[in-house]
């Protein structure tokens, strides 16, 4: 069959159209919630303050996400982080950097975490955890592409709109299992209003209150073998319900392997190999289950954790979590 060329660019047309309502779709969702991550059971201090110095020792984290490649302005994430337990005291001490980039935002969140722990019982202890975090929000508006030229409320980029938050976190955990929950940001902080002095609801971006349930267990199934399913909960208003379930393996202390499911989303492949007592390394791959699938060839994301022992830290096995 054939197509006149006028024909052909109205289907080209209307393909770009349907990516580009799918993506304002997606990102919608994505704006209402804070940063997203496969491998959140490494990566906990982000979500809950409580967490910090629970590994008891100093642990130094970076990772790198590239979500929906092949998609224009998809989501790109960069993070570290690091925390440790204060000798000597029951404290934690932490402090994170988040970089968010979509479509022309470009948005940067500094946290730092305290954590105070109380025996709770022979297995068990209790953290108590508070956040404080700064966000610096930049959008360019010039990476869009204005089909009405004299639309003026585009013309003038936002640069570093500054808006502080806090947070608050417990932490339940022993050596094989642990529960949390937490909300990083309470307050409902709007990071830009073009307008608010006419009083016109004009937030290009709301910071919602976000609600986290996360959860554990490892089980030995033999001396080489542990297996440890794992759970992230996250509600926010005029969101669905996020649940993240998650199983993985620990094959001789060393090499580490799994899936995930990210409810009505995506599903995931895990993997992680521990190089040293100090360095371990892992890699997240999402494959989307949504109809964006057709459009992008799935998400990437890799981690580094660095661990500084001292004599009395060091630890006999390495912690699953």
């Amino acid at each position: 069959m054939n197509f006149s060329p006028s024909r052909l660019k109205i289907k080209e047309m209307r393909a770009k159209i349907k990516i580009a309502v799918l993506l304002m779709m997606s990102m919608a969702g994505y704006s209402q919630q804070d940063s997203q991550f496969t491998q959140y059971m490494y990566n906990t201090i982000n979500v809950n303050p409580a967490y910090a110095g629970s590994r008891e020792t100093m642990s130094i984290f970076a990772l790198h996400r590239t979500q929906w490649v092949g998609l224009d302005g998809a989501p790109v994430t960069n993070t570290a982080s690091i925390h440790t337990p204060i000798n000597g005291s029951n404290v934690g001490l932490g402090l994170s950097v988040i970089n968010d980039r979509i479509g022309p935002s470009d948005e940067n969140n500094i946290a730092v975490d305290f954590s105070y722990t109380i025996q709770t019982s022979y297995k068990y202890k209790l953290s108590f955890g508070l956040k404080a975090s700064a966000n610096l929000l930049n959008i360019d508006f010039t990476k869009l592409n204005k089909y009405d030229q004299n639309d003026y409320a585009f013309d003038t980029n936002i640069d570093n709109k500054f808006s502080p938050n806090i947070g608050v976190g417990l932490y339940l955990h022993s050596d094989n299992s642990y529960i949390g929950l937490s909300a990083p940001n309470l307050l409902e902080t709007k990071h830009f209003d073009r307008y608010a002095s006419t009083g016109a609801n004009s937030h290009v971006a709301t910071e919602k209150i976000h609600y986290y349930l996360i959860a554990g267990h490892v089980f030995d199934l033999n001396p080489n073998v542990k297996f440890k399913p794992s759970l992230l909960t996250k509600m926010v208003a005029g969101a669905p319900l996020q649940v993240d379930i998650s199983g993985n393996f620990m094959i001789n202390e060393k090499f580490v392997a799994g899936v995930a499911y990210r409810w009505s989303a995506a599903v995931s492949a895990l993997a992680g190999f521990q190089v040293n007592d100090n360095w371990f390394i892992g890699y997240g791959y999402d494959l989307e289950t949504t109809r964006l699938s057709n459009y992008n060839s799935g998400s990437h994301e890799i981690f580094l954790r660095y661990e500084l022992f001292s004599r009395n830290s060091r630890i006999v096995t390495p912690r699953f979590f």
